[in-house]
């Protein structure tokens, strides 16, 4: 069996989607404060705030990646959701 090099998370391969999905299980009473959260901010949804809380925590952990500085400073500056790819699997 031939070993592959393991890819660095820095290193993203040209041939990548702009946008992948991500399944993650949450404790309910977060869920419940997000869904409030989004209920009470309309030009918010869920793919905004989850956006907005990784690069949120990634550019305060001292993270040095330009995109994710941009992602960080859109969504605190984002005055309404960008418009979102149309994507099949949504519906």
């Amino acid at each position: 069996m031939v070993r592959q090099p393991e890819a660095r998370m820095s290193q993203t391969p040209d041939h990548l989607p702009p946008h992948v999905s991500v399944v993650n299980e949450f404790p309910q009473d977060l869920y419940d404060a997000m869904r409030s959260f989004i209920s009470a901010h309309p030009r918010w949804d869920q793919y905004r705030l989850m956006q907005a809380s990784v690069a949120g925590f990634l550019f305060q952990q001292g993270c040095q990646d330009r995109s994710v500085a941009r992602h960080y400073l859109n969504g605190l500056f984002q005055r309404e959701a960008e418009p979102q790819p149309s994507d099949p699997s949504r519906s």
